[in-house]
């Protein structure tokens, strides 16, 4: 699968379009942004992720003799258009959010500036690779929240929907909190932990519970965590469990980790019940995991009960971000340059106030409170735009400008967060190790207020638009209604 050549991996009417700009008009180069409207689960921020993938993506696209023989075979296709496609390449450049960074609704978390017919050919594969690892780092962030600090294991893949949805879900796993996967081949393409204990089956196949455990323990004696619950967790898996880790302790062996995994059941009340007879037996350091159709809100309220549980293990719901399952990334032409090379800003409209568009090349500031170091809010603007952190700074909200706020000068400090990734075809960033952007990716929730990570109803970071923006935004609208 990681050597696909994925040129074919668009809509058909990306290709058919390119033909009608290939047929009718100059090939004009172009902005186009990729942003989406709402956070999933009405949550207060989104993660970002799968750009190392879409590096691949540009850096290997190209038609094949077997792409533009198929495509020949349609019989919708012109031979010079064909011959075009048998020598394309990618010489656009491409700005974007690094991987791990908190992003939030309407700001470009990927900026194409190319000629037209190589801009609209991208945007099918990078929407499918951004909205979907995006969406799975967001639902694992949720999660890990929600779990206080304890460790979150993914293993959904028997789960995803079709092996790159498992792998690459892994992925994006990682990057949003999760400590290890057991998805062995995300562990060694992607240089991350592995994890896992034993299924009931393993139970089940011994003449009893307790030979099971023994002929477990001999085998992984330094990390040892034993499934309790085939038959009965409280009068049969506890107590075979604490018999093997005494047996152990006799035989001077001392586990780098050890404890119970409970995947069914009321776990509040087994995991308390269970942490009793750990602790009676002497085994106050046995870790208690547990699994079962978890997510956020089901650890948010065990946690809340009290459940004895410091270690999860989420499948389903979190590989399939199963109660939001799309993350609804969208890709909008932005801007035409003329001849003069002056990019004209173009802004979509619609019923639906949501989905008007910001026109222009724009990049995104990100403003910080400079004594807590928190998010005071994200300033859409101009590429161009420049700003001295020495003087107030002025923000109102674009839908309701009379809602301002004025930041003293040297009270904030400001990042420009669009970095570049192509410029010109050449690709001149470098992807950190999946590790590096999860470590990234904690210190970047750092910079978050409490109010914003909350579950529910959390607080709204306000992305903002400059006045050079707001105003042309404004004409635009004005001279469309005439």
């Amino acid at each position: 699968m990681s050597a696909q050549n994925l040129t074919l991996l668009t809509d058909l009417y990306e290709l058919t379009m390119m033909q009608g700009y290939f047929e009718t008009q100059e090939n004009e180069t172009v902005v186009f942004d990729v942003f989406f409207r709402d956070n999933p689960n009405k949550g207060g921020y989104s993660i970002m992720a799968g750009l190392e993938q879409v590096i691949d993506y540009i850096k290997n696209l190209h038609f094949s003799y077997e792409d533009v023989d198929y495509l020949r075979g349609l019989g919708i296709f012109t031979e010079n258009f064909l011959n075009y496609l048998s020598g394309f390449h990618f010489s656009g450049s491409i700005y974007a959010i690094p991987e791990g960074s908190v992003i939030f609704p309407k700001e470009p978390l990927v900026k194409v500036i190319a000629p037209i017919m190589e801009a609209q050919l991208v945007e099918t594969a990078i929407l499918n690779i951004i909205n979907h690892q995006s969406l799975i780092a967001t639902k694992t962030s949720r999660v890990v929240f929600a779990a206080q600090g304890d460790g979150i294991m993914e293993f959904g893949l028997r789960r995803a929907q079709g092996p790159d949805a498992g792998l690459y879900g892994a992925r994006a796993a990682m990057i949003g909190g999760c400590v290890g996967t057991s998805n062995v081949l995300a562990g060694k393409l992607f240089d991350v932990p592995i994890m896992g204990t034993h299924a009931h089956s393993w139970i089940m196949s011994f003449k009893d519970e307790y030979t099971a455990f023994k002929e477990y323990a001999k085998l992984y004696p330094n990390a040892c965590t034993l499934l309790v619950d085939t038959y009965d967790t409280l009068k049969s898996g506890v107590p075979n469990a604490i018999r093997v880790f005494r047996e152990l302790r006799e035989e001077g062996i001392h586990p780098r980790s050890y404890g119970i995994r409970l995947d069914s059941g009321d776990l509040a009340y087994l995991s308390k019940e269970a942490r009793k007879m750990l602790d009676a037996a002497g085994f106050t350091d046995a870790v208690i995991a547990a699994s079962n159709d978890l997510d956020e809100l089901l650890i948010h309220d065990l946690k809340m009960q009290g459940a004895a549980i410091t270690s999860w293990g989420v499948g389903t719901n979190l590989i399939t971000s199963k109660d939001c399952p799309s993350f609804g990334g969208v890709y909008k032409l932005a801007a035409i340059q003329n001849a003069e090379g002056e990019f004209i800003p173009k802004i979509k409209i619609s019923e639906n106030t949501e989905k008007i568009t910001n026109p222009g090349n724009k990049t995104i500031y990100r403003v910080y409170d400079k004594e807590t170091g928190k998010i005071r809010a994200d300033l859409i603007c101009f590429a161009d735009e420049t700003y001295d952190t020495s003087e107030e700074l002025l923000l109102f909200d674009p839908n309701a400008t009379w809602k301002k706020t004025r930041l003293p000068g040297g009270s904030y400090t400001m990042r420009e967060i669009l970095k570049p990734v192509f410029i010109h075809g050449e690709c001149v960033y470098s992807s950190p190790t999946v590790m590096e952007i999860a470590h990234y990716c904690r210190q970047e929730k750092e910079t978050l207020w409490d109010e914003t990570k909350r579950l529910f109803y959390p607080h709204r970071v306000y992305v903002d638009l400059s006045q050079k923006l707001y105003d042309t935004k404004s004409r635009l609208l004005n001279d469309l209604s005439r």
